[in-house]
């Protein structure tokens, strides 16, 4: 009898995120889905881990083909805890991290907790996926990211693709009649130039709010992930995690 496939889940906005819940829809279609994700927001948390404080897992949902928990801890912790204790005895065919509430497309990608939980994924050699919708609202549409989510993982889980895999997918903010398709694309460079606003609160105390731009240092450059999105397409990066500058090699050598 043919093994029914096993979907895991987590992302970064917790468990109770609607994008979380389209991430089920998604997952579910394929075959038997376990998530754990965070019980709090964790956006911006990259590759963080949990090392001082104890971690708690609890079943929050449960029903059939769907069993979730949370975990107060990061993406990358929601991974680790799977794979090293969750599925010591289990294979997992995909893992997918989101629906991201907000773009992880550019140098997003190294901030990104959906993006470090899909990169942790990567590790134990499972193929993973970090699904982003262009739209950090909470209420926001997740019809296109639906149905080209379900595109990209049906053609994943037809084991074909080069391993380790790990894809960065971002879908545009637009109606998803209005979206071109799929468009295989590269990191566009560029850099966030932070502001920080600052305050002072009743007691006389300074604070600040952190806010910031981003700067898309090649904008007409048109294999980049980031004109695929201001276009109407999907966005489809492979990561790898080596950070090597191999074309810095050659240079480098005559010094050190």
């Amino acid at each position: 009898m043919k093994r029914e496939k096993l979907i895991f889940l987590t992302n970064d906005d917790s468990y109770r995120s609607k994008g979380f819940a389209a991430a089920i829809q998604i997952a579910r279609q394929f075959g038997r889905v376990i998530a754990i994700a965070p019980d709090a927001p964790q956006s911006g948390m990259s590759q963080a881990i949990t090392i001082y404080n104890p971690l708690y897992l609890r079943k929050v949902r449960e029903e059939e083909g769907v069993l979730v928990y949370s975990l107060n801890g990061t993406p990358v912790d929601c991974v680790k805890m799977a794979f090293d204790h969750l599925f010591r005895d289990e294979k997992v065919d995909l893992v997918i991290s989101g629906i991201n509430h907000g773009s992880n497309a550019a140098v997003n990608v190294l901030y990104s907790g959906t993006m470090g939980a899909a990169i942790e994924a990567a590790f134990y050699n499972i193929p993973s996926i970090g699904l982003s919708l262009t739209d950090h609202d909470l209420d926001a549409d997740f019809e296109g990211a639906i149905k080209y989510g379900t595109q990209i993982v049906e053609s994943v889980l037809r084991g074909d693709m080069p391993q380790p895999l790990c894809l960065n997918v971002n879908v545009p903010n637009i109606p998803c009649s209005d979206i071109k398709g799929i468009r295989l694309s590269r990191q566009t460079r560029g850099y966030w130039r932070e502001e920080f606003y600052k305050r002072t609160d009743p007691h006389g105390r300074d604070y600040f709010w952190l806010t910031g731009a981003f700067s898309n240092a090649e904008p007409t450059a048109e294999d980049t992930d980031e004109w695929a999105l201001a276009n109407g397409y999907v966005s489809i990066v492979p990561v790898q995690v080596d950070l090597t500058a191999y074309t810095q090699m050659a240079q480098l050598s005559k010094y050190f």
